[in-house]
């Protein structure tokens, strides 16, 4: 009798035991299912990239400008006005790179997680003459990083149960660019220094020129709607033929036939000067390839510019 009640005793004392561990598996079912990731749009490519970089596979990021995309004259589609209404949180630059699309933005952050990166960050920056803020700054590897930081910070906030694997992320991506920054440095000084002179489509190089140590004259403004004329292409002119330039280079969303013209100027002025090649200013290169991630993008300028102009 002792031994039949000690079994049964003993066959339904692991009951709990068995409902505990099903309990278990569900709530793990739960809580796997309930972790989706973060819906997230970013207006270019650059931010884009970033926010991957820390978010990993907590987020899922829209940028709405593709490769080749001008962020001063890009229209704003109904699809994109849908997207970032449904976005759990925006990232968008700011100081009037997204020209079109600032006023709806700033209108947003209202009411809806958007953050304007470039504004957020502490750092010196370059006036236009008329005292506009030029928005470049990613061509700043040390800023952009600045930018990462920013990132990272306002991810965290968002999703404080994962600090520790944006931690990891973050710190991973902030070697990466204080590496790229530094060989950038060395690269760009591999140049002789008379023939350190960058001459580009539109004026997107500034920070570019400032942490890189290499002058900087550009055709337009900083602002690609800008006009130019007659004057700026002979002030253009005189800069190369004064310093004996050799090498002009495209922008991959700005159209070539601007920079193209003013090679055909010179050429019939008997002063020759080739295309250097293609740069990569307001937007990155086509998805999939190394161009199309931030440190390929400044990777690719860099070994662009040093070929033309060493």
């Amino acid at each position: 009798m002792y031994n039949l009640s000690h079994r049964i005793l003993g066959k339904y004392s692991l009951l709990p035991f068995f409902f505990s561990l099903f309990l278990l598996v569900i709530l793990t079912k739960q809580a796997v299912a309930d972790k989706t990731p973060l819906k997230i749009v970013a207006t270019t490519g650059m931010i884009a990239d970033v926010v991957k970089n820390i978010g990993g596979n907590l987020i899922e990021v829209q940028a709405l400008m593709d490769s080749g995309v001008d962020p001063h004259l890009y229209r704003p589609t109904s699809g994109d006005i849908r997207a970032l209404t449904q976005a759990e949180i925006v990232f968008y630059n700011g100081f009037h790179l997204e020209g079109r699309m600032q006023d709806v933005l700033k209108k947003m952050a209202r009411s809806q997680a958007t953050y304007a990166v470039a504004e957020n960050v502490d750092a010196p920056l370059i006036y236009a003459d008329d005292q506009v803020i030029d928005p470049h700054i990613w061509m700043d590897v040390s800023l952009w990083n600045k930018v990462a930081t920013y990132v990272h910070k306002t991810l965290s906030k968002h999703l404080p149960e994962s600090s520790n694997e944006l931690n990891k992320n973050f710190q991973a991506y902030d070697a990466k660019l204080k590496q790229l920054h530094q060989q950038v440095i060395k690269q760009i000084a591999s140049i002789p220094s008379k023939s350190r002179i960058l001459v580009t489509a539109h004026d997107a190089f500034a920070y570019f020129g400032r942490a890189y140590n290499i002058q900087v004259v550009a055709l337009q403004g900083i602002n690609t709607a800008d006009e130019f004329g007659l004057n700026d292409l002979i002030r253009i002119q005189n800069v190369i033929v004064k310093n004996n330039i050799k090498a002009i280079f495209l922008e991959s969303s700005v159209p070539a036939k601007f920079m193209k013209s003013l090679q055909k100027g010179l050429i019939r002025k008997n002063v020759e000067v080739a295309i250097g090649g293609e740069l990569f200013s307001d937007a990155m290169g086509k998805p999939d390839t190394v161009e199309g991630t931030y440190i390929g993008m400044i990777s690719h300028n860099t070994k662009i510019i040093v070929r033309g102009l060493k």
